[in-house]
């Protein structure tokens, strides 16, 4: 018997759930909007007490425009839940969920009585955006750590054996191309731009290109202080002006660990992210903290 009962739980929850909104038109209006690319709020209602104008779990999708696909009841309830969703979007500032309580007659205006708990999902589209030239050994194991941060990465290659090495994901774009320097064009001037080819002779033509046509956040070169001298020697043949060629980091990444490249490739990031939150590209709360005397000890004995 008590089997029986649990099963009838079960079915019950599952079947006010399906009730609750249409499944497969809310993850098809996700998934088109993440591809867009436009901001949006889910809004789930999580909790209600009394005179309630949807049944719990009842979703909204709700964008700067308005709702685009379900419903959280109507009337001033949802007008209330769109005008927070927005205020969300507006306010930028870093905010990925927010969870309100609404007693209905005091907080929304209604003659009827209750309470309704409201949780909202936000999802803002990330203006971190890198452009990696080259998809050899150091972008295979640098570009899948980034993907797990908020960013999207473009990769670009000669070579489409090494771009299908890459892992599919959607926020990693791979463009293959012989004419690197000519991509530069297509590319975000917002993007963070790293350059990793498969030598001098093809990191110069399109750093040339960043350097002369773009002002990006960051710029960088993987490679040697050697490396360094000749790129900016062979920018000033080129008529590239001095505050640009002083501009991009070369050797690029932290001064830590060897050349291997997993190592490698966590001191870019590394630089990366110190770099990204330097500039404030996303808003959201860094860490902060002060060395302790024993920190302070130990580093000064290496």
């Amino acid at each position: 018997m008590a089997v029986r009962v649990k099963l009838r739980l079960t079915n019950s929850i599952l079947w006010q759930t399906n009730m609750a909104f249409d499944l497969p038109e809310h993850l098809q209006k996700v998934q088109e909007l993440i591809a867009e690319q436009t901001p949006f709020v889910i809004v789930t209602m999580v909790d209600a007490r009394g005179s309630a104008p949807q049944i719990i779990g009842a979703k909204a999708i709700i964008t700067s425009h308005g709702i685009v696909s379900g419903t959280v009841g109507g009337g001033k309830v949802e007008a209330k839940t769109i005008q927070h969703a927005q205020s969300i979007l507006a306010a930028s500032d870093g905010r990925t969920c927010d969870l309100l309580t609404w007693n209905l007659q005091t907080d929304v205006g209604m003659t009827c009585g209750g309470e309704v708990k409201f949780f909202y999902e936000v999802f803002v589209q990330n203006d971190w955006k890198l452009s990696i030239f080259g998809a050899g050994h150091v972008a295979q194991t640098l570009i899948p750590m980034l993907l797990q941060l908020r960013c999207w990465v473009t990769c670009l290659d000669q070579r489409v054996q090494w771009l299908d090495k890459l892992p599919t994901h959607p926020r990693l774009k791979t463009i293959c191309s012989d004419d690197l320097k000519g991509q530069v064009q297509h590319l975000d001037e917002r993007s963070f731009f790293i350059l990793m080819t498969q030598g001098h002779a093809t990191d110069l033509p399109v750093l040339a290109e960043i350097l002369t046509t773009l002002r990006p956040p960051f710029v960088g070169v993987i490679g040697s202080l050697q490396k360094a001298k000749i790129l900016r020697r062979n920018l000033k043949e080129l008529s590239v002006s001095g505050d640009r060629i002083e501009s991009f980091y070369c050797p690029m990444g932290m001064p830590i660990g060897n050349n291997t490249p997993p190592e490698i490739s966590i001191s870019i990031l590394a630089q990366l992210i110190q770099r990204r939150d330097a500039l404030g590209i996303i808003q959201h709360k860094t860490k902060s903290f002060e060395y302790t005397s024993c920190d302070t000890k130990q580093a000064e004995l290496g």
